[in-house]
């Protein structure tokens, strides 16, 4: 007993050490915007809630600081926070949430900052496309960096998972905090213009504590849809023809900008939102029709304005720049079908035929955004050719800087979002196809379910007349067991519409479960078989799509075993793309947490199987993750070339060659790790019970009432482990700061091999690897185990809580002991600064959120007033709420 005392002491003392480093190390920069926006949400807590209220956050935030450092203990932090009245303690759960979007706040322009610095064209910063081409040309040649960059492809699809904990109200005031903090960076001190960038801050932080971190209302899939169309009006539109004219200059400093581009349009996005029907029935085929007319009308308003800005300033006098006669022939067939629009454009813009082309082209825009047919482009190819006319009699006169300025920007635009923005995928489960296809063939009456199916391809053909086959072509089967079921889609296809009618569809198998990656291969001979397979394959140039589940297969078989089979699967699909003669492109179809697949999305393609990147990466990003990275646009574009730099290194001959070299050497480490690995995970959840402790130890039934999405959490009625999603299952564990996704399983299959110093040349020598224990370490960094423990007491399995910590404690010491490190973290300095002082605060809220799980879970709960179970359920969701600001993890 005195020893684990003793050790408890020394753990304290160390991450008190840690925690007085990390602030030390923060750049002044950041500390001072920490330090300011935390003064004036403390101006506004006392104007809001009296200084009593301050006196008791900082009275709480206090103790969890003391606690880490073992002067306060967490007896005193319960009875403090027990101390309170229900009221109270919502207010303090409210104040450390809103602390937290601050403090991310911060944290986002320290980033932006540090992008900033490290912008040097002659050192190009790791991981940017510069690098990326720098590297492939001293690796591969100039010949090989031309068909890499020619063939590059990267498609980031956009999904509803609801793991975006904040609501569209306070996302919103957290970028209108974040304006006026770059208004304050930029305003001279002691200047007016800094006075009133202060008080703005201060206006709109209150505004923030004052606003509902909680939705009172559950979301439609078409909220869904407009709120991720915010991440295309904040950043993306904008930020992709940067990144394509950064790669253009890497390629070719020369001229850039002058000479005709080197780059191509490599990045298309993808959408689940309002596509994505399985398990939500609330994606219906209305829904669907009614989710890209929305995109629409946002991408043809963005092209409207921007080929409106571009025009307007291409005021080339004839004499000087004359029309080619392609050009001016265009205009002549202008001037004849459109009399009175082209009658106003010359009028404002005399013997200035560029200017009046794209004038022409914008006003055709919003005819086609209106919909008037008469005016109105028939498509984006016929908008595309009228700007590469521009563009060829531009630079045929000699205005080379016009032509392959912003007109080529613009056309980078054009040809990245077409005008649907983003394809709309839709997805379905097999069983509901399969179910359809009974009642189709038995020729009786169809269900509702069926007609939804067939009502569903019919729109998929009106999206292709609408906006083009582009729109709306890939048909996502989840739960792939064999070909049937993706000659299911086909057949109900051709049952829906008459022959002339049945749009184009790619149908894409999604393998999810460990047995499903294993079975995959076949599933794929299979689908050659299939006339309608080869069919496609013959238009596209024998190009094919297969989807792999990364959060049902790590919830299946553990993260350790769920990373090496999709690696295998990655490498068997690779070979079987090889032997069929297929250009396969991987979707992957990861979380944004550890549990889920997610980490840094440049660090896991370097992960994977050589020959399985072959230059394309398909993605999705979801929830909070699609915020992160393209909430700023600096933000934005550094994800973009990240993953951009990612794809073409680890197309490299040298790259895949080393990774394969490391696989063959310490796969037998690796498959005797993961066996181990496997068998206790399964021990833990197949244990009698689990599903009801898990239940009772975490706030799983709860969340629900968060309202993060359209899709319930549960497929199906059942209460088991198998029907709960991924997101739900990652989120709750998250939440009880056990984290234990990201690593069970890791510490017993580490501990099964006897060799360490095979377990730390793999470490420093295998991409995959590394990877898995780097993210495993990110993971326990965020787990803290004096808390864990009062969650998992909940439940009432002493057992259960044992297995678990034990687990944790040999994952830590085991990790550590590979990576060669002294503490978690260790070698990524500001993630760990980042951890090390958010922890504190994120205790604060944990005590709260136990305060009113303790109560709701305990033998009290059946006694407690209507009042104060509602209050109780108030507090732990906004407690949910914070941690998952404070973690910047849900699911």
């Amino acid at each position: 007993m005195v020893q684990t005392n003793l050790g408890r002491v020394s753990h304290m003392t160390a991450v008190s050490a840690e925690r007085d480093s990390a602030r030390q190390e923060m750049p002044d920069q950041l500390r001072g915007d920490v330090r300011l926006l935390g003064e004036m949400l403390g101006t506004v807590l006392a104007e809001s809630g009296g200084e009593d209220l301050l006196a008791d956050v900082e009275r709480l935030r206090r103790a969890v600081i003391g606690a880490r450092d073992g002067s306060v203990t967490g007896e005193e932090i319960t009875r403090l926070v027990a101390s309170w009245p229900l009221e109270r303690a919502k207010q303090v759960a409210r104040a450390f949430t809103v602390y937290f979007h601050l403090a991310n706040l911060a944290e986002e322009h320290q980033r932006m900052r540090a992008l900033r610095e490290r912008d040097d064209a002659d050192n190009p910063p790791r991981e940017s496309l510069a690098a990326a081409v720098r590297g492939v040309r001293e690796d591969s040649g100039e010949e090989r960096l031309r068909e890499f960059v020619e063939g590059m492809e990267f498609h980031p699809v956009l999904t509803a998972h609801p793991t975006e904990a904040r609501r569209r109200a306070v996302s919103t005031a957290i970028l209108r905090v974040s304006g006026h903090l770059e208004e304050l960076h930029a305003a001279h001190p002691g200047s007016s213009a800094e006075a009133e960038a202060h008080r703005r801050m201060l206006e709109e932080i209150d505004i923030l504590w004052r606003t509902s971190q909680l939705r009172y209302t559950k979301l439609d899939p078409l909220d869904e849809v407009r709120t991720a169309m915010a991440a295309f009006e904040e950043s993306i539109f904008q930020v992709v023809p940067e990144v394509y004219r950064a790669l253009d200059t890497a390629v070719d400093p020369t001229d850039s900008g002058r000479r005709p581009t080197r780059a191509k349009a490599f990045v298309r996005y993808g959408s689940w939102i309002g596509g994505d029907r399985d398990g939500n029935p609330f994606v219906t085929h209305e829904i669907t029709r009614e989710a890209i007319s929305i995109q629409s009308e946002y991408v043809l308003r963005a092209l409207e304005n921007t080929c409106g800005r571009v025009g307007r300033t291409l005021t080339l006098y004839s004499n000087l720049t004359p029309a080619t006669s392609e050009l001016s022939d265009l205009l002549s067939t202008a001037q004849a079908g459109y009399p009175q629009v082209m009658s106003g454009i010359v009028k404002r813009s005399p013997n200035e035929p560029h200017r009046q082309m794209l004038l022409l082209a914008t006003e055709r825009l919003r005819a086609t955004r209106e919909r008037d047919a008469d005016l109105a482009y028939r498509g984006p190819e016929e908008f595309l050719n009228d700007l590469r006319a521009v563009q060829r009699s531009l630079a045929a006169a000699g205005a080379d800087r016009q032509a392959n300025g912003e007109l080529q920007h613009l056309i980078w635009q054009a040809e990245t979002f077409g005008f649907h923005l983003a394809e709309l995928e839709i997805r379905q489960h097999s069983e509901v196809h399969a179910r359809a296809l009974e009642e189709v063939r038995a020729g009786g009456e169809l269900s509702e379910k069926t007609q939804e199916v067939l009502a569903t391809l019919r729109v998929v053909s009106w999206i292709q007349d609408r906006f083009g086959v582009d729109a709306c072509r890939r048909y996502i089967v989840s739960f792939t067991r064999s070909a049937d079921d993706i000659a299911a889609v086909y057949e109900l296809a051709a049952h829906a519409l008459p022959e002339d009618r049945i749009p184009v569809l790619d149908v894409i198998p999604l393998f999810e479960t460990g047995a499903d990656l294993e079975a995959s291969p076949t599933v794929l001979d299979g689908m050659l078989r299939l006339p309608e397979v080869r069919r496609r394959l013959e238009q596209t140039g024998r190009r094919m799509e297969v989807m792999l589940g990364y959060s049902d297969s790590a919830k299946d078989v553990g993260p350790v075993s769920a990373t090496l089979r999709l690696y295998d699967a990655q490498a068997e699909l690779a070979a079987w793309a090889e032997r069929n003669d297929i250009k396969l492109t991987l979707f992957h179809g990861r979380g944004g947490s550890l549990g889920r697949g997610g980490g840094p999305a440049s660090r896991a393609l370097l992960a994977q199987a050589p020959g399985s990147v072959a230059g394309r990466f398909k993605v999705t990003e979801q929830g909070e993750v699609i915020f992160a990275r393209y909430g700023q646009k600096a933000i934005a574009r550094r994800h973009i070339e990240q993953v951009g730099h990612a794809v073409l290194m680890a197309s490299t001959r040298t790259v895949q060659e080393r990774a394969a070299e490391a696989a063959a050497k310490y796969r037998k480490v690796a498959d005797g790790i993961s066996a181990a690995a496997h068998d206790a995970y399964r021990e833990l959840i197949d244990t009698d019970g689990f599903a009801e402790w898990f239940s009772r130890v975490s706030p799983l039934e709860e969340l629900g009432e968060l309202r993060l999405g359209s899709r319930p959490a549960r497929r199906g009625a059942a209460r088991g482990l198998d029907d709960l999603r991924a997101i739900p299952w990652v989120f709750a564990w998250t939440q009880t700061r056990v984290n234990l996704p990201g690593w069970f399983g890791l510490g017993t299959g580490l501990a099964s091999v006897d060799d360490i110093d095979a377990l730390r040349s793999a470490y420093n020598e295998w991409p995959l690897f590394s990877s898995l224990l780097d993210n495993a370490e990110m993971s326990l960094a965020k787990t803290d185990r004096t808390i864990a423990e009062r969650y998992l007491a909940l439940g009432g399995r002493p057992e259960l809580t044992k297995l678990v910590l034990d687990e944790y404690d040999r994952t830590r010491e085991r990790v550590l002991a590979v990576t060669g490190h002294t503490r978690l973290l260790e070698n990524r300095r500001v993630l760990s600064r980042a951890v090390d002082l958010r922890n504190p605060y994120v205790d604060a809220l944990s005590h709260l959120q136990l305060r009113a799980l303790e109560a709701l879970r305990g033998p009290e709960a059946e006694s407690l007033s209507d009042e104060d179970h509602s209050h109780l359920e108030r507090l732990l969701l906004l407690s949910v709420n914070g941690v998952a600001a404070g973690l910047q993890n849900t699911g």
